[in-house]
């Protein structure tokens, strides 16, 4: 699935190497989107700042200092003067949603919905990811038993039990 803007493809594992995981959600950081839509950091943060009350804490959030060098130190960015000495912004994907209110030339838009159906392939993967657990552990469970018992017949022939055996010889009497 490769999206085009301006005769450039824009290919979804483009998209998704530029996703995160912060806070426990999925984001991606102005400086990333910027780049995707073809706009200057400086810009998207402008527009998004004329738009605040559009962005509450759930849509789009700053990053901590800690979660900047969380970010360095897994290879997202660089080194903290890829920031340009600002900190950034992560969008998550309502963020994303309502930055093409805010953002409206058509290579945004565009960029928009392919950042959107990204976000979508990577909750389905997810559900699939759940749903295949759910199925292991369920046949995980079915099949110990069965695995029990193969074992306890493997033990009975490797170890098989000794049967009774008639003693010989002389026996004292009184016995």
């Amino acid at each position: 699935m490769a999206e085009e803007r301006q005769g450039l493809t824009v290919p979804e594992e483009r998209i998704m190497t530029k996703i995160v995981i912060l806070r426990e959600e999925k984001v991606i950081l102005d400086v990333h989107l910027a780049e995707l839509y073809g706009v200057e950091t400086r810009a998207l943060k402008q527009a998004v700042r004329r738009n605040l009350e559009r962005f509450p804490e759930d849509f789009m959030f700053q990053l901590s200092d800690n979660e900047v060098d969380t970010v360095v130190s897994q290879n997202v960015i660089p080194h903290r003067k890829y920031l340009g000495g600002a900190t950034p912004f992560a969008f998550t994907e309502t963020g994303v949603a309502m930055l093409s209110s805010v953002l409206k030339s058509p290579a945004a838009i565009e960029m928009n919905i392919a950042i959107m159906r990204t976000f979508v392939a990577l909750r389905k993967l997810s559900v699939n990811y759940q749903e295949v657990m759910r199925i292991v552990q369920e046949m995980r469970g079915q099949y110990d038993a069965q695995f029990e018992e193969v074992f306890r017949l493997l033990e009975h022939l490797v170890n098989p039990p000794q049967p009774h055996r008639q003693m010989i010889g002389f026996k004292a009497t009184g016995e």
